[in-house]
């Protein structure tokens, strides 16, 4: 009669089981670190002393438009003027009623952290959705930076990542509707949401059809107008351009990415050129060579029948290409998105560390790095997001991890968007 492996070999096998997934108790790992994490955000209130960035400026914004302002231009605050869309308004006078004119911090530091849990169940959720290893998620938890950004600093950006991830939620559960409409009033907080459009895009395309995406392209165009509707009427022109201000001009002492390419280089316009023209043609890439692979044409032949306005699939091969747009497809799509905007940005600021800290662990995992290369890269980013203000090293391991992250989820995650290859490759395996 064999003899048992010892202890030590059985509670080591228990772990390696429970980190990735095959055991019953597996389940319990995403609530257990939910729990875990809500004690440490009142811990955070508790023991860390608030900081003021731009709190004081979203009140001072809200409290002109509450007395009657409605030319966006006009309305500044102590850290500068209005250049959020009008959805940011909206969110932040609710927040300015509810916290005495923005005088009680410490409701408005845990009305965030409730957002802040709220989001982080969300994307738990999501990241549950596309079948990722328990392993991942204490990754999701760890970061110093991310809970500042929330119950520290009261940034809008993390409402807009709320409504992104609520948003990616819903396009799992194939709410294409009710997803497109969270996504856009997330964009309607802030247009850092942008980033994700080309993905999100090809998703609606490739899940719900020609027909039916160009409606919700119009519905999401119809919100945005709608929601800009009092200062649209007041100023158009004035209401675009600070809250979709595209010409902004970045200051090198804020920047986290860039700092190591030199001041002179940064503010140059060959150089915010070159990051467009970058940016643009990896994006082309990941959609020719990736993002389409589900559908059964190359993008130049979807771009064909699109320009004589014709639809590119017939009935039956759009119900086999949507049924090929998994939750782990649309999670991995548009958080690649994501990460590609990121790596490409003229310059990221601090809070933008709100939409890469839940982004990074999912893509590494997807990569198909080891495990303990995907905990040494986190570890990396997440050290240079903490270093302030940065630095020569510290940019430049920012930019380093997300232009990994982007190479690593091309080379490691393709078989991702060709599900029909590895569904045929997983029936050969069984035979």
């Amino acid at each position: 009669m064999a003899s048992s492996p010892p202890i030590h070999q059985q509670a080591f096998r228990l772990v390696l089981d429970i980190a990735n997934g095959r055991h019953a108790l597996s389940k319990l790992v995403p609530p257990g670190l939910f729990l875990a994490d809500a004690l440490l955000c009142g811990l955070v209130i508790w023991k860390v002393p608030y900081t003021e960035i731009d709190w004081v400026a979203y009140m001072e914004h809200v409290a002109q438009i509450i007395s009657g302002e409605r030319d966006y231009p006009r309305i500044d605050g102590g850290t500068g003027p209005l250049v959020y869309p009008a959805a940011h308004v909206y969110i932040y006078t609710g927040l300015y009623h509810l916290t005495s004119e923005g005088r009680n911090i410490l409701l408005a530091q845990q009305l965030f952290a409730a957002l802040y849990m709220a989001t982080l169940g969300v994307v738990m959720a999501c990241y549950w959705q596309a079948k990722a290893p328990p392993y991942v998620f204490p990754l999701l938890i760890l970061s110093k930076r991310l809970h500042s950004i929330f119950v520290l600093r009261c940034f809008n950006d993390c409402f807009a990542v709320f409504f992104l991830w609520l948003a990616i939620f819903c396009f799992q559960r194939r709410s294409w509707r009710l997803g497109a409409l969270l996504y856009t009033w997330g964009l309607g907080i802030k247009m850092s949401l942008l980033l994700v459009l080309p993905a999100v895009g090809i998703v609606l395309f490739l899940g719900s059809g020609l027909a039916s995406s160009m409606r919700l392209a119009a519905m999401m165009a119809l919100v945005q107008v709608l929601i800009g509707v009092p200062f649209l009427a007041y100023n158009p022109w004035g209401y675009l351009s600070k809250a979709f201000e595209f010409s902004r001009q970045f200051f090198f002492k804020w920047t986290v990415n860039w700092r190591f390419v030199g001041e002179d280089v940064f503010l140059s316009k060959g150089f915010a050129l070159g990051l467009l023209g970058l940016h643009v043609a990896v994006l082309v890439g990941f959609i020719a060579g990736r993002w389409l692979k589900p559908a059964p044409m190359s993008l130049l032949g979807l771009v064909a029948p699109l320009i004589r306005g014709k639809a590119p699939f017939t009935n039956k091969e759009q119900q086999a290409v949507s049924r090929n747009i998994t939750p782990q497809y649309i999670l991995t799509t548009i958080l690649t998105a994501n990460v590609i905007g990121l790596l490409f940005a003229r310059s990221l600021h601090y809070q933008f560390y709100s939409y890469l800290a839940w982004s990074t662990p999912f893509l590494l995992w997807r990569s198909g790095i080891h495990p303990v290369f995907q905990y040494g890269l986190w570890a990396a980013q997440e050290w240079a997001w903490n270093v302030f203000p940065s630095t020569s090293v510290s940019s430049a391991v920012v930019v380093g991890a997300l232009a990994a992250t982007v190479g690593l989820v091309w080379c490691g995650a393709g078989e991702e968007w060709e599900p029909r290859r590895a569904a045929s490759k997983d029936a050969a395996a069984k035979k």
